[in-house]
């Protein structure tokens, strides 16, 4: 499958040779363009409609360049017929195209390999095979190459390498190889580089887009099966990385790279179906490459970043950036991959973590500030290893695991578990290779070993016969150069020198490590290993040639500081000195044995060849004299490379040119014999007649042309003594130049030296492809180049042939990468029987040479055996530090050295001077004070010149200033450090460790280094307690409380809206009317308030009786203390059931989570760091006790001395040593310093520095500690403080004074004198001794609080023992719990679910009850005031009313009305409307029967000598009857329905408590699998030999599977708690006896008290008798106190008739102006009936004359003139206008006649609306 521009060229095919021998890459190009035209033609004909604009523009473009390329070549295949022979494209290409294009694959359709292949190109008639090269085996990986890593199955992993597709056996490590077709290198796994830079399949895989490389980025869609693309555009201006379907839309489609991401979408227009992209925009966000995304299940688009947070796209926009907590972005770089997998997000980042986020909190992620930042944290989180940058991942699929393989950009593929269980294997790195370009590869001189190095700073050592690598070694800087040791130097061939890019040299010892001496407990032990034998730094930049002379005696090393070094072999690598060269260095080759002197070609980069002879070894000469290393005495011969391209492409034009004109004359000759012979003399004139005509101007010949910059020189070697060829790059490429040194010339200029070579072989398609490198075979017969383009060729040589006369046959195939992969290095084994490569794209490759002789399968290296000792050989000091001096800086910086130590010793012998005229100075001015004070010189006498001094001053000063403006930098860099080191070491410091040791034993303690609280005691998660809401009060806050609230809020609406009416209604002033209305309402309300108290006490009254019967416990009450108790007693009472078996059931309170667990962990920590705290506190305490002690000791030893100083010597007391203060002691005094301490170890410093001893060094690095402990302890060593100065100066008045010398002589003392004398004695003794006691009591004293804190903190330090242990086990328990934390909250957020339905619908439940109850209750009301209707007018009536039973009958009359419909937005109206229809029909029928039996009477009538009031009031009250029993009946409507809604839940909450109590068992099984995890555990729990009580025959048995841990306190309360059941047991029965006593005598009270109840009623009853004549309801009486219904009418009519008046007087006021405004109307009227009169008129004269015009002109004029026909349509447009206008005015007058009609606007017709602006 093709894109319309590219071309393939597996179709191009030699003319003779059927091998299947591709041609080069121009070659190609320049011959088949001609068929890609046609093919681009019949291409976008066919796909008009679904390609882009712009599209041919690339074509055309692109056609012309290689037009241009194919002209500028097409010289060689006229001049160089033995080179090339030309090639035919075959004829119906595009016939075939057109063919493949209609196609459809099917699907058991496969492409055959062998047709597809790309094959080696060989050149026609040279017999060389096909597989002259076969590729062995690919010890690479492209790993910085997107995407290269897939996998076919589980064992089966895919990638590219070059121009292979390698498949490679996870278990067997085979490599299978599958070439690219185009031989022009693969971009991504299904297609070429060429075309393609990323592809991908839609979802349902019948699409495919690829994104193009370099230079369109062109995106396409394919119909794959069909090979025929469906959509093509630009996908953007820069590099495109990516280009992926949506999986869930497969009509989106992604692209990201470069600075951008955009979004497509497939959408069909006008113009047919298009691709329309959308281009993110970033805005505030700075623009990113994006190497990785995802699509979203919603369209929105998850991308990373190069700062490594997370991009959540939607719209084109960013929504929003996320990132970790405290602003930490998601990855420490850029993220290179996204996935989404199992409802979490997988984000691998060039950091080498690999995190899981979730997806639910990313897809609902929102911006919440101004930042557009929201902080989320990973779920999970692995490092995969230090140093390692993941580029992307894939899934392994095997079952049960989650194994996935990393592609690690730093050369390694990984296998990674993401299960995140406490069974997680580690990282596993599967395959190591290098990462990048390979720098150099040698091959060893006796075996099939092979060494690499690269920038990566590795060096490899691989064994290509049975394709394994075997050993790798580290360094810090990257290898550059590699040169296997001759067996001349080593015989073994167990030596590698490699050059690194720092210019340090190392030489490393290969050996088989199984031939040293096995040691015991030595780790596995491998095929071969490598040793550092030796170091040195010969240069200032990368080495980038080794070369050994041709007898191993001198090694020369090249680097690109313009260098070129020599060592003495012999004399472990002695230097020799060192050359300086015009360029830098690229290649060092030592002539050929076949050479009669052995000169070295020195290659540099700038068109420089030199020539250098070997070396001068001095002989055992001392060289400490000697300044340099630079040779400068050698003669060296150089070659000053000239461009001659421009001159060989004349001299071939000319040539050409030659022989086309010998061509010309040759045909011009045979056409004039031919004309001669013909036609005589006329021929011979129309002979030179045609010539002059045919006489043309020659075009003029190339330009001389020498590039500016001069071409690089790649590679070269010699040919002959003096002679060599080389290969150029740049301009010059093309071709190998043969060259000869000039003569030696010591004063000539290298730079103004011209040379051309002497001879020039032509390269096939190296024109803008030149080789890299060039290597020989043994005998020189096969020459093999590794081009630029990755590409290997081969020529065949004759023997003997140093001109290379014979360079035309070559064998030519593409291996490596066509963009990235040159060829770095090419070498063959030491049997020519392999070739190795290795390129810039990381891939090495090992080939078989062909040969008649079959390779053994089983074939393997030898790995040389190790030298005798070798594994007691010091390992000499590597050069790690890239700024190390080399070996001529180290020379010289010895040489400026000593120049300093002479000059200091000049400066020392000055300063000597200058001391002795400063001391004679002195003596001179102290010679000058002792003279008379007349005779003084003055100080100022001395000066020479006064300005001296200040001008000192000033120029320290100024000096001063410089200096520290040149620190400055240095300086806060260094604060910078420091402060950095304090944040990270000393600030999360709580307490350091501080060490207090004994005075007089060697005991000592120390105290525990504390650091912050860890997360665990700061942090605290909602624990599952805590989300699971309580069962009791659960809608004691959701349900009836909201309710209430909406209540209580509409209540609070209403009592607002009826203040603000009252307050309108104050600042109306109140009329008459008002007044009386008032006065009348408020007799009302005192009546109603009145019976109102009555009826509240009464029901009050009846509220309280309620209350105390319901206060009444019934038969089966159970006091709730009593029923708590049971409870705790039967959790608590001390069921040890073993958490083991099988039955166990977790408790509600024991049941535990990762939250609570981790609460544990943290209260654990809290209590640890308490209990440290403490502990350091005492020690600190004691520290500080140890201080004032020590200062308390100074001061008692400084008045003992004071005290000695007066006694005999004999009398003298050894005087006890001052305890002194150790460094470790006081740790806070490392940080402490002054002048005098920097200056202390500035000197150390320099000390150590000038010894240069690498003891010394290491130790160096711990001076400034150790200075500053020691001077600090030096220092203070004592600690006297002021307070103890001052302390020993108060303690010195004790002692006497000391009488001082007098200056007369002493005399005899008196009696009284010496009693004195040995009073003082007698004093001084005792307190001598006393002083020594209190010394030593503090001592005693300090040393017994030492050793008791001693022992209380080996205690503490058991149980942090034990308490680490136990953090041990709270971790595992931990991560365990988190495992099941996912599954146990969907099964606890189920629970909750169902457990919270169930609660509503018993609230529910109990809601509807209650309502029921009330409904009831009111049921109960209504009927009692029907019955109180009927008793108050009863009582009304009296008892001798002979109309009582009239009245009866027109008060219990049913009447029929019509009911009051309430729009009530009620859902169960519908359901209850046929029970009301049912009930309606019956109280009708019931109506009918009723109004049957009473016709005998009327009740509209009250009957003669009736009281008229009372015959109201029975009216009044029948309608109050009437009113209760629609009540009666509605409620009752509602309680049926509330008895239906009952049943309903009611069987609702039996399916749901069913399902809850699944749920629950789900829970509780999963509960007791949490648990038996959690007893798998291993808990350490140490116990001593006494607290094991289970033995068998004395001894503790090997099996403790049935032992049971219990602690003694938890076993003395099990045997407590049996004694106090059976005290509880005795206590329960006396209680049990004492209570039936007390129930019998209740029951006795109960009796007695019915007896008194009833008694009191009788009298109560008797009361009412006495009083009334009968019982009455007194309930009644007081609620008949006033008729509401007919005070509320009276006040309502009231009302009504003063609205009435209002409204009449509004409308007379409205009648007036309404005539008022018929009267202004009918004026207007009369007005327009005038001006319509005068219009008339007007129009009849206008006819006349208009007549009267057409008469006189009728005969010149046959038709109608236009401007008559517009005159006479404006007129009768006119007319009709006032047509409409007197119509609307006669509708207006009519209108205005009718009563109350409305006054509407005149009807205007558009043209008037048209007319008025105009007129106006």
């Amino acid at each position: 499958m093709k894109e319309p521009d590219d071309q393939d060229t597996d179709e191009e095919k030699s003319v003779t040779s059927k091998s299947d021998g591709k041609k080069s890459l121009r070659s190609s190009k320049s011959e088949s363009r001609s068929p890609v035209q046609e093919d681009n033609t019949f291409l976008e004909d066919d796909t008009d409609e679904t390609f882009t604009e712009g599209e041919g523009s690339y074509l055309e473009e692109d056609s012309d360049e290689e037009r241009l390329e194919g002209s500028l070549s097409s010289f060689q295949y006229d001049d160089l017929q033995s080179t090339t022979v030309p090639q035919q494209t075959p004829a119906p290409a595009v016939e075939e195209a057109e063919e493949e294009v209609k196609k459809k694959i099917s699907e058991s359709f496969f492409y055959d390999y062998m047709e597809l292949a790309s094959m080696p190109f060989v050149t026609l008639d040279s017999n060389i095979p096909l597989d002259l090269l076969t590729l062995v085996h690919s010890f690479g990986y492209d790993c910085r190459k997107r995407a290269n890593l897939q996998l076919l199955d589980d064992s089966i992993a895919v990638y590219i390498a070059g121009n292979q597709l390698i498949f490679l056996n996870l278990k067997t490590k085979e490599q299978i190889y599958l070439r690219s077709s185009s031989g022009e290198g693969i971009g991504v796994i299904g297609g070429t580089e060429k075309g393609y830079a990323y592809v991908d399949f839609n979802y349902s895989g019948n699409l495919l887009a690829s994104v193009g490389s370099n230079p369109d980025y062109t995106l396409t869609i394919w119909n794959w099966k069909e090979e025929q693309p469906i959509l093509r555009t630009k996908a953007f201006s820069q590099e495109v990385f990516k280009v992926t379907f949506n999986p869930d839309n497969e009509e989106q489609l992604t692209t990201s790279g470069s600075g951008h991401i955009k979004f497509w979408e497939m959408a069909f227009t006008f113009t047919g179906l298009k691709l329309q992209g959308s281009l993110g925009r970033f805005g505030k966000t700075i623009t990113t490459d994006i190497e990785g995304y995802m699509e979203l299940p919603d369209g929105k688009v998850l991308s990373g970043s190069e700062w490594g947070n997370m991009l959540l796209w939607e719209g084109g926009l960013i929504k929003v950036e996320l990132c970790r907590g405290t602003s930490k972005s998601c990855h420490n770089g850029p993220i290179n991959q996204i996935m989404l997998y199992e409802g979490e997000v997988i984000t691998v980042g060039s950091d080498g973590y690999v995190r899981i986020w979730d997806f639910e909190t990313i897809d609902t992620a929102d911006v919440i500030d101004e930042t557009g930042l929201l902080e989320i944290e990973p779920i999970n989180e692995l490092q995969v290893d230090k140093n390692v940058n993941l580029f992307s991942m894939i899934k392994m699929n095997e079952t049960g695991n989650n194994f996935w393989l990393a592609q690690d950009a730093n050369g390694a593929i990984w296998k990674l578990d993401l299960s995140f269980s406490n069974i997680t294997q580690d990282p596993e790195c599967l395959f190591s290779f290098h990462s990048g370009a390979i720098e150099a590869v040698a091959v060893s001189p006796l075996t099939y070993l092979m060494a690499t190095t690269a920038l990566d700073c590795s060096v490899r050592i691989y064994d290509f016969a049975s394709k394994t690598p075997l050993a790798q070694m580290k360094f810090k800087q990257g290898g550059t150069a590699l040169v296997w040791v001759p067996r001349m130097v080593n015989f073994t061939g167990a030596q590698i020198i490699v050059g690194f890019e720092d210019g340090v040299v190392r030489i490393l010892e290969l050996y088989d490590p199984k031939g040293l001496t096995i040691f015991a407990g030595r780790k596995k032990i491998l095929d071969a290993d490598i040793q550092l034998k030796q170091v040195f730094k010969p240069h200032t930049a990368c080495v980038t040639a080794l070369a050994y002379e041709r007898d191993g005696e001198i090694l020369a090393t090249g680097s690109k500081d313009q260098t070129v070094f020599f060592f003495e072999v012999e004399r472990d690598y002695k230097p020799i000195g060192y050359i300086n060269t015009p360029g830098p260095v690229c290649q060092l080759m030592w002539s050929p044995m076949s050479h009669p002197e052995s000169t070295l070609l020195i290659i540099c980069e700038n068109s420089y060849i030199l020539e250098a002879p070997l070396p001068t070894i001095k002989q055992e000469e001392d060289d400490h004299d000697v300044v340099s290393y630079e040779i400068k005495d050698m003669c060296i011969k150089c070659f000053h490379f000239s461009s001659v391209k421009s001159k060989i492409l004349r001299l071939i034009e000319i040539e050409k040119r030659e022989r086309q004109r010998e061509l010309k004359e040759k045909i011009r000759e045979e056409r004039r014999n031919k004309l001669a012979a013909e036609m005589g003399e006329d021929g011979e004139k129309e002979f030179q007649e045609e010539e002059e005509e045919e006489e043309e101007e020659e075009e003029p010949l190339p330009e001389i042309f020498i590039p500016s910059t001069p071409s690089p020189i790649l590679c070269g070697f010699y040919s002959e003594p003096g002679k060599f060829w080389v290969s150029l790059g740049g301009y010059d490429s093309g071709f190998l130049y043969h060259c000869e040194f000039p003569p030696c010339d010591e004063s000539s200029d290298f730079k103004e030296q011209k040379d051309e070579p002497i001879d020039v072989r032509y390269l096939a398609d190296t024109e803008d492809n030149p080789i890299q490198t060039i290597t020989f075979n043994i005998n020189k017969v096969m020459m093999f180049c590794g081009m630029k383009n990755g590409a290997i060729r081969v020529y065949v040589l004759n023997q003997n042939d140093p001109s290379l006369t014979s360079l035309v046959d070559y064998w030519h195939f593409n291996m490596h990468d066509n963009n990235y992969g040159c060829i770095k290095s090419i070498a063959s084994s030491f049997d020519d029987r392999f070739l190795v490569t290795a390129g810039a794209d990381g891939n090495i490759f090992v080939f078989n040479i062909f040969s008649e002789f079959m390779l053994r399968k089983d074939m393997k290296a030898k790995v040389p055996s190790p030298r005798f000792g070798i594994e007691t050989e010091p390992i000499p000091e590597d050069i790690e530090d890239p700024k190390a001096y080399s070996i001529e800086n180290a020379r010289r910086k010895r040489e400026h050295d000593k120049l300093l130590k002479e000059v200091g010793e000049i400066k020392a012998r000055k300063r000597e001077q200058i001391k002795a005229l400063r001391s004679e100075f002195c003596k001179l001015l102290e010679m000058n004070e002792k003279l008379p004070k007349h005779m003084q010189f003055k100080r100022t006498d001395f000066d020479v010149d006064s300005q001296i001094r200040a001008e000192m001053h000033r120029k320290t000063a100024f000096k001063i200033q410089q200096v520290e403006k040149e620190l400055a930098w240095e300086k806060e860099k260094h604060e910078l450090g420091l402060m950095k080191l304090k944040n990270r070491f000393r600030d999360p410091l709580e307490s350091d460790t501080i060490v207090v040791h004994a005075i007089l034993s060697d005991h000592k303690i120390s105290s525990y280094r504390l650091v912050q609280p860890s997360k665990y005691s700061k942090f605290k998660r909602a624990s599952q307690s805590e989300r699971k809401p309580s069962k009791l009060d659960r809608f004691e806050k959701e349900g009836p409380g909201r309710k209430d609230s909406q209540r209580d809020a509409g209540g609070s609406v209403t009592i607002q809206e009826e203040s603000i009416i009252e307050k309108g209604k104050k600042f109306r002033p109140k009329t008459l009317s008002e007044i009386i209305v008032e006065n009348q309402i408020e007799k009302t309300r005192k009546l109603i308030i009145k019976a109102e108290r009555a009826q509240l006490k009464i029901q009050q009254r009846k509220k309280e009786w309620e209350e105390l019967y319901k206060s009444k416990p019934g038969d089966d009450y159970e006091d709730p203390k009593d029923l708590q108790a049971i409870k705790e007693a039967q959790v608590y009472m001390g069921d040890f059931n073993l958490k083991t078996a099988p039955d166990y059931k977790i408790p509600e309170h024991m049941r535990i989570n990762a939250a609570k667990k981790e609460e544990e962990l943290g209260h654990l920590d809290s209590l640890v760091h308490g209990n440290k705290r403490h502990m350091n506190k005492c020690i600190l305490s004691l520290r500080d006790l140890k201080v004032a002690v020590v200062e308390e000791i100074q001061c008692l030893v400084q008045e003992l001395k004071n005290i000695q100083s007066t006694l005999h010597i004999s009398k003298h007391i050894p005087i006890p040593k001052i305890p002194q203060i150790h460094p470790e002691e006081v740790p806070e005094k490392r940080f402490q310093y002054d002048e005098e301490t920097l200056l202390n170890f500035k000197q150390q410093q320099m000390k150590s520095n000038d010894e240069k001893s690498p003891r010394v060094e290491q130790t160096g690095s711990g001076g400034p500690v150790g200075g500053f402990l020691k001077l600090s302890s030096g220092k203070d060593g004592d600690l006297t403080t002021g307070d103890s100065i001052s302390r020993s100066s108060k303690a010195s008045t004790f002692s006497l004074d000391i009488p001082k010398c007098l200056e007369f002589e002493k005399a005899e003392p008196t009696d009284v004198e010496l009693e004195i004398m040995k009073r003082d004695e007698i004093k001084h003794v005792y307190m001598q001794q006393y002083l020594v006691n209190r010394i030593k009591e503090l001592v005693v004293t300090f040393d017994a609080e030492l050793r008791l804190l001693r022992h209380q903190k080996l205690k503490l330090d058991t149980q942090m023992k034990l308490s680490d242990l136990h953090h041990v086990t709270l971790f595992q328990e931990i991560l365990l719990l988190k495992n099941f934390e996912k599954q146990e909250n969907i099964l606890q957020e189920r629970v909750n679910s169902l457990d919270k339905e169930e609660q509503y619908m018993q609230w529910k439940i109990n809601e509807t009850l209650k309502e029921m109850e009330e409904k009831k209750n009111e049921i109960t009301k209504l009927q009692e005031q029907e019955k109180a209707l009927y008793a108050g007018f009863q009582a009304a009536i009296g008892e001798n009313n002979k109309f009582a039973n009239f009245l009866m009958k027109v008060l219990k009359k049913k009447i029929k009305r019509v009911k009051k419909k309430e729009v009530e937005g009620d859902a169960d109206e519908d359901e209850e409307s046929e029970e009301s229809s049912e009930e309606e029909s019956s109280l009708e029928s019931d109506e009918d029967e009723s109004e049957s039996e009473d016709e005998v009477f009327d009740d509209s009538i009250c009957p003669t000598n009736c009281d008229v009031a009372l015959f109201e009031l029975a009216l009044q009250l029948r309608e109050k009857r009437l009113d209760i029993e629609e009540a009666l009946v509605e409620e009752k409507k509602i309680v049926d329905n509330l008895k239906k809604e009952y049943d309903t839940l009611s069987k609702k909450v039996k399916i749901v408590a069913t399902n809850l109590n699944a749920a629950e068992e789900a829970l509780e099984a999963y509960q007791r699998e949490k648990q038996q995890r959690l007893n798998e555990l291993l808990v350490v729990i140490p116990l001593k030999l006494h607290q094991i009580e289970y033995v068998v025959f004395g001894e503790i048995p090997s099996d403790l599977s049935g032992t049971l841990v219990f602690s003694n306190h938890a076993l003395r309360r099990l045997q407590e708690r049996i004694r106090e059941l059976q005290e509880e047991n005795s206590k329960q029965q006396k209680l049990n006896k004492e209570w039936r006593e007390r129930r019998k005598q209740l029951i006795r009270e109960k009796r007695e008290m019915t007896k008194t109840i009833h008694k009191m009623e009788e009298t109560v009853r008797q009361l009412m008798i006495s009083k009334f004549g009968r019982v009455v309801n007194l309930e009644a009486l007081q609620t008949l106190s006033v008729n509401t219904t007919l005070e509320e009418l009276k006040i309502r009519k009231l009302r009504k008739e003063l609205a009435n008046a209002r409204e009449m007087k509004m409308w007379e006021e409205k009648i007036a102006q309404m005539r008022w405004e018929l009267m202004m109307k009918t004026k207007e009227h009369t007005r327009k009936l005038y001006q319509m009169n005068d219009l008339c008129i007007e129009k009849k004269k206008l006819d006349s004359r208009l007549n009267t015009l057409q008469n006189q002109q009728g005969n010149a004029f046959q038709g109608p003139r236009e401007a008559d026909v517009v005159a006479r349509e404006e007129v009768t447009e006119l007319i009709q206008l006032q047509a409409e206008r007197i119509s609307a005015l006669k509708e207006e007058i009519a209108l205005l006649r009718r009563k109350g009609g409305l006054i509407l606007p005149p009807i205007q017709s558009p043209r008037e609306k048209e007319i008025q602006p105009a007129d106006l």
